[in-house]
């Protein structure tokens, strides 16, 4: 894609900061650097969502994510944790068009400053019946 941001950057168009790069991926560090060390990690495909994924891609490109998160754990002694987000579609907060998957290192509460992913749990809203409709649902959606 001639204007996807992120495709200018996998194919070196553009600078960036690459901390991974191989035949299938590149991870860089987003620009908004939500906390320090917030990393992307960009199939070099251009995919818009996971929804676009087929499983030979998904597997590869999801295969990296252990590597890439053991490498940000390891460069600091001050990460406590991490968040791993994939964001699909603009009702889900994605806001570039290629697919992308986040690692936000954590460093300690307080580095939530304008960061959040707590919700609010809806247990019990729904009859047994009504999450089996939903069940059977999605089983008779999935593709073999």
């Amino acid at each position: 894609m001639t204007d996807c941001i992120f495709c200018k950057i996998a194919n070196h168009e553009i600078p960036s900061s690459i901390v991974y790069e191989d035949d299938v991926v590149i991870a860089f560090l987003d620009l908004s650097q939500v906390t320090k060390g917030h990393t992307l990690l960009v199939p070099k495909k251009h995919v818009a969502d996971i929804f676009e994924y087929d499983e030979e891609l998904a597997k590869a490109v999801f295969s990296r994510i252990p590597k890439i998160a053991r490498a940000i754990e390891r460069s600091s002694d001050d990460i406590l944790g991490l968040n791993i987000l994939n964001n699909n579609r603009s009702i889900a907060y994605q806001s570039v068009f290629h697919s992308h998957i986040h690692f936000l290192p954590r460093y300690e509460d307080s580095d939530s400053d304008g960061f959040g992913l707590k919700w609010k749990t809806h247990e019990g809203k729904y009859s047994q019946e009504e999450l089996a409709k939903v069940v059977a649902s999605i089983k008779e959606s999935l593709e073999d």
